[in-house]
Protein backbone atom coordinates (compact mmCIF):
# COMPACT_ATOMS: atom_id res chain seq x y z
CA UNK A 1 0.00 0.00 0.00
CA UNK A 2 1.29 3.51 -1.08
CA UNK A 3 0.21 7.09 -0.17
CA UNK A 4 2.31 9.77 -1.14
CA UNK A 5 1.09 13.15 -0.08
CA UNK A 6 0.28 16.12 -2.02
CA UNK A 7 -2.71 17.51 0.20
CA UNK A 8 -5.87 15.00 1.42
CA UNK A 9 -8.16 12.59 -0.07
CA UNK A 10 -10.75 10.09 1.92
CA UNK A 11 -11.78 6.72 -0.18
CA UNK A 12 -15.49 5.34 0.52
CA UNK A 13 -16.19 2.03 -0.31
CA UNK A 14 -20.06 1.09 -0.40
CA UNK A 15 -22.22 -1.19 -1.77
CA UNK A 16 -25.38 1.19 -2.82
CA UNK A 17 -24.64 2.21 -7.10
CA UNK A 18 -21.95 0.78 -8.96
CA UNK A 19 -24.10 -1.83 -10.66
CA UNK A 20 -26.72 0.21 -13.11
CA UNK A 21 -30.21 0.07 -13.53
CA UNK A 22 -31.98 -2.51 -12.51
CA UNK A 23 -35.58 -1.74 -13.64
CA UNK A 24 -34.59 -3.34 -16.94
CA UNK A 25 -32.74 -6.29 -15.60
CA UNK A 26 -28.89 -6.19 -14.48
CA UNK A 27 -27.75 -3.89 -17.03
CA UNK A 28 -24.01 -4.70 -17.50
CA UNK A 29 -23.04 -3.51 -20.96
CA UNK A 30 -19.49 -3.73 -22.34
CA UNK A 31 -16.91 -0.75 -21.45
CA UNK A 32 -17.75 2.40 -23.80
CA UNK A 33 -15.02 4.68 -25.13
CA UNK A 34 -15.94 6.62 -21.66
CA UNK A 35 -14.05 3.69 -19.94
CA UNK A 36 -10.39 5.42 -18.95
CA UNK A 37 -9.21 1.80 -19.34
CA UNK A 38 -9.81 2.22 -23.17
CA UNK A 39 -8.28 5.78 -23.30
CA UNK A 40 -4.93 6.72 -23.51
CA UNK A 41 -4.05 7.95 -19.72
CA UNK A 42 -0.90 9.22 -18.48
CA UNK A 43 0.10 8.64 -14.79
CA UNK A 44 1.86 11.47 -12.82
CA UNK A 45 2.06 10.54 -9.32
CA UNK A 46 0.31 6.97 -7.53
CA UNK A 47 -1.39 8.42 -4.58
CA UNK A 48 -2.80 5.43 -3.13
CA UNK A 49 -2.25 1.37 -4.17
CA UNK A 50 -4.12 -0.75 -1.78
CA UNK A 51 -4.67 -4.64 -2.41
CA UNK A 52 -3.73 -7.76 -1.12
CA UNK A 53 -4.95 -6.96 2.51
CA UNK A 54 -3.19 -8.33 4.86
CA UNK A 55 -4.44 -6.03 7.61
CA UNK A 56 -7.20 -2.40 7.00
CA UNK A 57 -3.87 -0.55 7.12
CA UNK A 58 -5.53 2.82 7.51
CA UNK A 59 -9.09 2.64 6.35
CA UNK A 60 -11.83 2.98 8.39
CA UNK A 61 -15.35 2.22 8.78
CA UNK A 62 -17.85 4.66 8.66
CA UNK A 63 -21.39 5.20 9.70
CA UNK A 64 -23.95 7.78 10.68
CA UNK A 65 -25.00 5.80 13.42
CA UNK A 66 -23.74 2.95 15.54
CA UNK A 67 -27.00 1.53 15.52
CA UNK A 68 -26.91 0.58 11.24
CA UNK A 69 -23.23 0.11 11.16
CA UNK A 70 -22.47 -3.05 8.73
CA UNK A 71 -20.28 -5.44 10.22
CA UNK A 72 -16.85 -4.71 8.64
CA UNK A 73 -13.93 -7.35 8.57
CA UNK A 74 -10.71 -8.23 6.29
CA UNK A 75 -11.63 -10.96 4.74
CA UNK A 76 -8.27 -13.40 3.90
CA UNK A 77 -9.85 -15.81 2.10
CA UNK A 78 -11.62 -13.22 -0.65
CA UNK A 79 -9.48 -11.26 -3.26
CA UNK A 80 -9.21 -9.74 -7.07
CA UNK A 81 -6.05 -11.23 -7.85
CA UNK A 82 -4.76 -12.71 -4.46
CA UNK A 83 -6.55 -13.32 -0.96
CA UNK A 84 -7.05 -10.46 0.96
CA UNK A 85 -9.78 -7.46 0.77
CA UNK A 86 -12.36 -4.75 2.87
CA UNK A 87 -15.67 -6.42 3.21
CA UNK A 88 -18.73 -5.56 4.17
CA UNK A 89 -22.50 -7.07 4.96
CA UNK A 90 -25.70 -6.03 6.08
CA UNK A 91 -25.52 -8.65 8.96
CA UNK A 92 -29.46 -9.28 8.76
CA UNK A 93 -29.73 -5.43 9.44
CA UNK A 94 -32.02 -3.75 6.84
CA UNK A 95 -30.99 -0.26 7.31
CA UNK A 96 -27.11 -1.27 7.84
CA UNK A 97 -25.57 2.02 6.02
CA UNK A 98 -21.69 2.46 6.18
CA UNK A 99 -18.47 2.24 4.10
CA UNK A 100 -15.05 2.10 3.95
CA UNK A 101 -12.59 5.19 4.12
CA UNK A 102 -9.37 6.18 3.80
CA UNK A 103 -8.15 9.72 3.05
CA UNK A 104 -5.45 10.83 0.33
CA UNK A 105 -3.71 14.47 0.39
CA UNK A 106 -4.61 16.15 -3.78
CA UNK A 107 -4.12 19.63 -5.13
CA UNK A 108 -7.19 21.60 -6.15
CA UNK A 109 -8.46 21.47 -9.15
CA UNK A 110 -5.71 18.61 -10.38
CA UNK A 111 -7.04 15.84 -12.38
CA UNK A 112 -7.30 12.54 -10.54
CA UNK A 113 -8.28 8.70 -11.79
CA UNK A 114 -9.84 6.25 -9.16
CA UNK A 115 -10.18 2.67 -9.69
CA UNK A 116 -11.21 -0.06 -7.78
CA UNK A 117 -12.79 -3.92 -7.92
CA UNK A 118 -15.88 -5.20 -6.18
CA UNK A 119 -18.20 -8.20 -5.90
CA UNK A 120 -21.37 -9.11 -4.18
CA UNK A 121 -23.16 -12.16 -2.81
CA UNK A 122 -26.87 -12.08 -1.94
CA UNK A 123 -27.39 -8.83 -3.16
CA UNK A 124 -30.76 -8.49 -5.14
CA UNK A 125 -29.89 -4.84 -6.21
CA UNK A 126 -26.39 -3.99 -6.70
CA UNK A 127 -26.42 -0.45 -8.02
CA UNK A 128 -28.85 0.18 -5.05
CA UNK A 129 -26.38 -1.52 -2.16
CA UNK A 130 -22.99 -1.23 -3.27
CA UNK A 131 -21.86 2.34 -4.20
CA UNK A 132 -18.34 4.48 -4.37
CA UNK A 133 -17.63 7.96 -4.19
CA UNK A 134 -15.04 10.62 -3.14
CA UNK A 135 -15.74 13.33 -0.75
CA UNK A 136 -13.52 16.52 -1.74
CA UNK A 137 -12.26 18.00 1.78
CA UNK A 138 -10.60 21.69 2.30
CA UNK A 139 -7.79 21.81 4.85
CA UNK A 140 -9.98 21.96 7.48
CA UNK A 141 -12.11 19.72 6.53
CA UNK A 142 -14.70 21.13 5.11
CA UNK A 143 -16.58 19.52 1.68
CA UNK A 144 -15.91 21.36 -1.04
CA UNK A 145 -18.84 21.01 -3.58
CA UNK A 146 -20.81 17.94 -3.59
CA UNK A 147 -19.12 13.69 -3.35
CA UNK A 148 -18.95 12.67 -7.12
CA UNK A 149 -20.74 9.35 -7.04
CA UNK A 150 -18.95 6.64 -9.50
CA UNK A 151 -21.92 5.24 -11.12
CA UNK A 152 -19.42 3.30 -13.72
CA UNK A 153 -18.51 -0.37 -13.71
CA UNK A 154 -17.16 -2.84 -15.77
CA UNK A 155 -17.27 -6.57 -16.12
CA UNK A 156 -13.82 -7.63 -14.45
CA UNK A 157 -14.20 -11.68 -14.50
CA UNK A 158 -16.57 -12.38 -10.77
CA UNK A 159 -15.49 -9.12 -10.17
CA UNK A 160 -16.85 -5.44 -11.59
CA UNK A 161 -14.18 -2.91 -11.83
CA UNK A 162 -15.01 1.28 -11.19
CA UNK A 163 -13.13 3.24 -13.00
CA UNK A 164 -13.64 7.08 -13.79
CA UNK A 165 -11.50 10.18 -14.51
CA UNK A 166 -12.15 13.22 -11.69
CA UNK A 167 -10.96 17.01 -11.20
CA UNK A 168 -10.66 18.23 -7.83
CA UNK A 169 -13.00 20.94 -7.02
CA UNK A 170 -11.17 24.19 -6.55
CA UNK A 171 -10.56 24.84 -2.84
CA UNK A 172 -10.53 20.95 -2.08
CA UNK A 173 -6.73 19.78 -0.90
CA UNK A 174 -8.22 15.86 0.48
CA UNK A 175 -10.12 13.41 -1.07
CA UNK A 176 -11.92 11.17 1.18
CA UNK A 177 -12.53 7.44 -1.28
CA UNK A 178 -15.62 6.20 0.35
CA UNK A 179 -16.52 2.48 -0.60
CA UNK A 180 -19.63 1.35 0.98
CA UNK A 181 -22.41 -0.88 1.44
CA UNK A 182 -26.41 -0.09 2.10
CA UNK A 183 -29.91 -1.25 3.11
CA UNK A 184 -29.28 -5.17 2.46
CA UNK A 185 -29.73 -7.09 5.30
CA UNK A 186 -28.37 -10.44 4.10
CA UNK A 187 -25.61 -9.63 1.69
CA UNK A 188 -21.91 -8.48 1.16
CA UNK A 189 -19.36 -6.72 -0.82
CA UNK A 190 -15.77 -6.99 -0.95
CA UNK A 191 -13.66 -4.26 -2.11
CA UNK A 192 -9.81 -4.96 -3.09
CA UNK A 193 -7.35 -3.72 -5.40
CA UNK A 194 -7.83 0.27 -5.12
CA UNK A 195 -5.78 3.11 -6.53
CA UNK A 196 -6.03 6.98 -6.87
CA UNK A 197 -3.25 8.55 -8.83
CA UNK A 198 -3.14 11.96 -10.05
CA UNK A 199 -3.37 12.03 -14.31
CA UNK A 200 -1.93 14.34 -17.34
CA UNK A 201 -5.30 15.83 -17.83
CA UNK A 202 -6.71 13.94 -21.03
CA UNK A 203 -7.42 15.43 -24.17
CA UNK A 204 -11.15 16.56 -24.03
CA UNK A 205 -13.68 14.09 -26.08
CA UNK A 206 -15.14 16.32 -28.40
CA UNK A 207 -17.73 15.07 -30.94
CA UNK A 208 -19.19 16.73 -33.50
CA UNK A 209 -22.84 16.17 -34.31
CA UNK A 210 -25.11 17.65 -37.20
CA UNK A 211 -28.29 17.19 -37.59
CA UNK A 212 -31.00 17.77 -39.96
CA UNK A 213 -34.34 19.46 -40.59
CA UNK A 214 -35.90 18.40 -44.28
CA UNK A 215 -39.34 17.23 -45.02
CA UNK A 216 -39.61 15.57 -48.23
CA UNK A 217 -42.82 16.85 -50.30
CA UNK A 218 -44.04 15.28 -53.73
CA UNK A 219 -42.02 12.07 -54.14
CA UNK A 220 -43.38 8.62 -54.70
CA UNK A 221 -41.10 6.46 -53.45
CA UNK A 222 -38.22 5.90 -50.57
CA UNK A 223 -35.61 6.20 -53.18
CA UNK A 224 -36.62 9.79 -54.11
CA UNK A 225 -37.07 10.94 -50.28
CA UNK A 226 -33.55 9.11 -49.42
CA UNK A 227 -31.68 11.07 -52.41
CA UNK A 228 -33.76 14.28 -51.03
CA UNK A 229 -32.04 14.00 -48.12
CA UNK A 230 -28.57 12.48 -49.04
CA UNK A 231 -28.44 16.21 -50.61
CA UNK A 232 -28.58 17.82 -47.38
CA UNK A 233 -26.05 14.90 -46.04
CA UNK A 234 -23.72 15.99 -48.59
CA UNK A 235 -23.74 19.80 -47.49
CA UNK A 236 -23.45 18.66 -43.57
CA UNK A 237 -20.43 16.41 -44.10
CA UNK A 238 -19.06 19.32 -45.34
CA UNK A 239 -18.44 20.25 -41.93
CA UNK A 240 -16.92 16.91 -41.40
CA UNK A 241 -19.61 15.62 -38.49
CA UNK A 242 -18.58 12.79 -36.54
CA UNK A 243 -22.34 11.68 -36.49
CA UNK A 244 -25.24 12.97 -38.69
CA UNK A 245 -28.74 12.64 -37.55
CA UNK A 246 -31.69 12.16 -39.71
CA UNK A 247 -35.46 11.91 -38.85
CA UNK A 248 -38.02 9.40 -38.51
CA UNK A 249 -39.69 7.11 -41.21
CA UNK A 250 -37.82 9.14 -43.94
CA UNK A 251 -38.64 7.08 -46.47
CA UNK A 252 -42.47 6.91 -45.97
CA UNK A 253 -43.05 10.97 -45.13
CA UNK A 254 -44.56 12.79 -48.18
CA UNK A 255 -45.43 9.72 -50.26
CA UNK A 256 -48.50 8.18 -50.53
CA UNK A 257 -47.27 4.80 -49.25
CA UNK A 258 -48.07 3.01 -46.39
CA UNK A 259 -46.31 2.30 -42.97
CA UNK A 260 -46.46 -1.51 -44.75
CA UNK A 261 -46.06 -0.58 -48.19
CA UNK A 262 -42.90 2.03 -47.29
CA UNK A 263 -41.16 -0.83 -45.17
CA UNK A 264 -38.39 -3.00 -46.44
CA UNK A 265 -34.97 -5.25 -44.86
CA UNK A 266 -32.09 -3.97 -43.06
CA UNK A 267 -29.95 -4.27 -44.49
CA UNK A 268 -31.56 -3.23 -47.91
CA UNK A 269 -31.75 -0.44 -50.47
CA UNK A 270 -32.18 2.41 -48.66
CA UNK A 271 -29.48 1.66 -45.76
CA UNK A 272 -27.19 0.66 -48.70
CA UNK A 273 -27.60 4.79 -50.37
CA UNK A 274 -27.03 5.75 -46.78
CA UNK A 275 -24.14 3.79 -46.21
CA UNK A 276 -22.29 5.10 -49.49
CA UNK A 277 -22.83 8.46 -47.83
CA UNK A 278 -21.28 7.53 -44.81
CA UNK A 279 -18.40 5.76 -46.15
CA UNK A 280 -17.36 8.73 -48.24
CA UNK A 281 -17.63 11.25 -46.00
CA UNK A 282 -16.37 9.34 -42.90
CA UNK A 283 -19.07 9.88 -40.79
CA UNK A 284 -21.72 7.83 -38.30
CA UNK A 285 -25.47 8.68 -39.73
CA UNK A 286 -28.57 7.63 -37.68
CA UNK A 287 -31.63 6.95 -39.93
CA UNK A 288 -35.52 6.79 -38.97
CA UNK A 289 -36.66 4.22 -41.57
CA UNK A 290 -39.43 1.59 -41.41
CA UNK A 291 -38.24 -2.42 -41.56
CA UNK A 292 -39.39 -5.55 -42.60
CA UNK A 293 -38.46 -8.64 -41.16
CA UNK A 294 -40.35 -11.71 -42.09
CA UNK A 295 -44.30 -10.71 -40.73
CA UNK A 296 -43.18 -7.96 -39.20
CA UNK A 297 -43.12 -4.25 -40.06
CA UNK A 298 -41.11 -1.69 -37.42
CA UNK A 299 -40.24 1.71 -36.83
CA UNK A 300 -36.72 1.39 -36.72
CA UNK A 301 -34.17 4.05 -36.34
CA UNK A 302 -30.56 2.53 -37.21
CA UNK A 303 -26.92 3.08 -37.03
CA UNK A 304 -24.35 3.35 -40.08
CA UNK A 305 -20.93 3.31 -38.95
CA UNK A 306 -17.97 5.46 -40.77
CA UNK A 307 -17.51 2.50 -43.21
CA UNK A 308 -21.08 2.38 -44.41
CA UNK A 309 -22.19 -0.80 -42.41
CA UNK A 310 -25.55 -0.73 -40.43
CA UNK A 311 -23.58 -1.42 -37.25
CA UNK A 312 -26.85 -1.15 -34.85
CA UNK A 313 -30.56 -0.84 -34.79
CA UNK A 314 -33.42 0.24 -32.55
CA UNK A 315 -37.04 -0.64 -33.21
CA UNK A 316 -39.51 1.58 -31.65
CA UNK A 317 -40.79 0.31 -28.39
CA UNK A 318 -43.80 2.83 -27.82
CA UNK A 319 -46.08 2.87 -30.05
CA UNK A 320 -49.21 5.10 -30.37
CA UNK A 321 -52.51 4.33 -31.65
CA UNK A 322 -52.50 5.42 -35.35
CA UNK A 323 -49.16 3.47 -36.02
CA UNK A 324 -50.59 0.16 -34.49
CA UNK A 325 -53.37 0.29 -36.80
CA UNK A 326 -50.93 0.85 -39.74
CA UNK A 327 -49.45 -2.45 -38.94
CA UNK A 328 -46.73 -1.56 -36.51
CA UNK A 329 -44.78 -4.01 -34.25
CA UNK A 330 -43.21 -3.05 -31.23
CA UNK A 331 -39.55 -3.30 -30.52
CA UNK A 332 -38.52 -4.82 -27.00
CA UNK A 333 -35.07 -3.64 -25.75
CA UNK A 334 -32.81 -0.15 -25.59
CA UNK A 335 -29.86 -1.23 -27.29
CA UNK A 336 -26.60 0.80 -26.59
CA UNK A 337 -24.04 1.23 -29.59
CA UNK A 338 -20.49 1.93 -28.92
CA UNK A 339 -18.69 4.09 -31.50
CA UNK A 340 -15.26 6.02 -31.83
CA UNK A 341 -16.17 8.47 -29.94
CA UNK A 342 -18.42 7.24 -27.20
CA UNK A 343 -21.65 4.88 -26.65
CA UNK A 344 -24.63 6.21 -28.13
CA UNK A 345 -28.24 4.89 -27.95
CA UNK A 346 -31.44 5.63 -30.04
CA UNK A 347 -35.24 6.58 -29.40
CA UNK A 348 -37.97 7.42 -31.40
CA UNK A 349 -40.63 10.21 -31.47
CA UNK A 350 -43.58 8.98 -29.34
CA UNK A 351 -40.76 7.24 -27.08
CA UNK A 352 -39.91 10.41 -25.70
CA UNK A 353 -43.48 10.61 -23.96
CA UNK A 354 -42.23 7.83 -21.53
CA UNK A 355 -39.38 8.16 -18.94
CA UNK A 356 -37.76 4.81 -19.77
CA UNK A 357 -36.48 4.99 -22.67
CA UNK A 358 -34.03 7.60 -21.92
CA UNK A 359 -33.26 6.46 -18.49
CA UNK A 360 -32.12 2.55 -19.49
CA UNK A 361 -30.28 3.82 -21.87
CA UNK A 362 -28.57 6.08 -19.71
CA UNK A 363 -28.39 3.63 -17.18
CA UNK A 364 -26.89 1.29 -19.65
CA UNK A 365 -23.73 4.06 -20.20
CA UNK A 366 -25.24 5.74 -23.28
CA UNK A 367 -23.27 8.93 -23.66
CA UNK A 368 -25.56 10.40 -26.65
CA UNK A 369 -29.30 9.88 -27.45
CA UNK A 370 -29.90 10.06 -31.06
CA UNK A 371 -33.92 10.80 -31.39
CA UNK A 372 -35.66 10.14 -34.91
CA UNK A 373 -38.75 12.29 -34.22
CA UNK A 374 -41.76 13.54 -36.68
CA UNK A 375 -42.92 15.60 -33.91
CA UNK A 376 -44.27 15.52 -30.31
CA UNK A 377 -44.19 17.69 -27.14
CA UNK A 378 -40.73 19.67 -26.95
CA UNK A 379 -40.99 20.27 -23.08
CA UNK A 380 -40.95 16.02 -22.61
CA UNK A 381 -38.01 15.92 -25.07
CA UNK A 382 -35.77 18.47 -22.95
CA UNK A 383 -36.94 16.82 -19.91
CA UNK A 384 -35.77 13.64 -21.35
CA UNK A 385 -32.19 14.78 -21.56
CA UNK A 386 -32.74 17.26 -18.19
CA UNK A 387 -33.39 14.15 -15.90
CA UNK A 388 -30.61 11.73 -17.13
CA UNK A 389 -28.01 14.68 -17.55
CA UNK A 390 -27.26 13.94 -21.32
CA UNK A 391 -27.10 14.98 -24.52
CA UNK A 392 -29.88 14.53 -27.05
CA UNK A 393 -30.44 15.22 -30.63
CA UNK A 394 -33.36 15.38 -32.42
CA UNK A 395 -34.32 15.32 -36.14
CA UNK A 396 -37.99 16.08 -37.12
CA UNK A 397 -40.46 17.52 -39.56
CA UNK A 398 -42.77 19.43 -37.02
CA UNK A 399 -40.80 20.28 -34.05
CA UNK A 400 -37.62 22.08 -33.20
CA UNK A 401 -34.79 20.08 -35.05
CA UNK A 402 -31.83 20.26 -32.98
CA UNK A 403 -29.01 19.38 -29.93
CA UNK A 404 -30.07 19.33 -26.49
CA UNK A 405 -27.72 19.89 -23.76
CA UNK A 406 -28.15 17.92 -19.94
CA UNK A 407 -29.43 20.91 -18.83
CA UNK A 408 -32.31 20.72 -21.30
CA UNK A 409 -31.47 23.30 -23.53
CA UNK A 410 -30.83 23.72 -27.40
CA UNK A 411 -27.87 24.35 -28.04
CA UNK A 412 -27.95 24.67 -32.03
CA UNK A 413 -31.31 24.46 -33.88
CA UNK A 414 -32.20 23.60 -37.37
CA UNK A 415 -35.68 24.42 -39.96
CA UNK A 416 -36.19 25.31 -43.21
CA UNK A 417 -34.23 28.62 -44.29
CA UNK A 418 -31.35 26.67 -41.81
CA UNK A 419 -31.83 23.11 -41.85
CA UNK A 420 -28.97 21.60 -40.79
CA UNK A 421 -27.76 22.44 -37.08
CA UNK A 422 -23.85 21.35 -36.65
CA UNK A 423 -22.46 21.63 -33.04
CA UNK A 424 -19.37 20.43 -31.06
CA UNK A 425 -20.00 18.84 -27.88
CA UNK A 426 -17.19 17.19 -24.54
CA UNK A 427 -18.43 13.91 -23.23
CA UNK A 428 -16.57 14.59 -20.14
CA UNK A 429 -18.20 18.16 -19.40
CA UNK A 430 -20.04 18.38 -16.16
CA UNK A 431 -23.14 20.07 -15.53
CA UNK A 432 -23.45 20.32 -12.12
CA UNK A 433 -26.04 21.58 -9.90
CA UNK A 434 -24.93 24.08 -7.54
CA UNK A 435 -26.73 22.02 -4.40
CA UNK A 436 -26.44 18.85 -5.54
CA UNK A 437 -23.61 18.29 -7.70
CA UNK A 438 -22.99 16.54 -10.75
CA UNK A 439 -25.83 14.43 -10.88
CA UNK A 440 -25.41 12.59 -13.79
CA UNK A 441 -23.37 10.12 -11.42
CA UNK A 442 -25.54 10.71 -8.44
CA UNK A 443 -29.05 10.12 -9.85
CA UNK A 444 -27.97 6.57 -11.20
CA UNK A 445 -26.50 5.67 -7.48
CA UNK A 446 -29.82 7.10 -5.94
CA UNK A 447 -32.34 6.03 -8.26
CA UNK A 448 -34.41 3.37 -6.27
CA UNK A 449 -34.82 0.63 -9.26
CA UNK A 450 -35.55 -1.55 -6.23
CA UNK A 451 -38.97 -0.54 -5.74
CA UNK A 452 -41.81 -2.02 -8.02
CA UNK A 453 -43.03 0.68 -10.66
CA UNK A 454 -45.75 -1.37 -12.24
CA UNK A 455 -49.01 -1.87 -10.62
Amino acid sequence: MKCNGISKVIITMGLCGLAFAQAAGDLTAPPAAADPAAREIREYQRLLDDGDFKSTDGWQLRAVRDEIRPRSWLDEAVGHRRPGALALSGNGNAAAAGYWEKEVAVETAAVYRITTFYRHRGVAYPRQTVHARIDWRDAAGKRMGQPDYIAESYPAGEWRRVDRVLRAPKGAVKARIQLGYQWCAAGSVWWDDIRFSRIVPPPARIVRIATIYHRPRGYKTAAENVESFARLIEQAAAQHPDIICLPEAMTLVGTNLSYVTAAEVIPGPSTQRLGQLARQHRTYIVAGLLERDGTAVYNTSVLIDREGQVSGKYRKVYLPREEVEGGITPGNDYPVFDTDFGRVGMMICYDSFFVDPARVLAAKGAELILMPIWGGDELLVRSRALENHITLVTSSYDMRTGIINPRGEFIATGNKDHPIAVTEIDLDQTFPDIWLGDMRGRFHAERRSDLPGEP
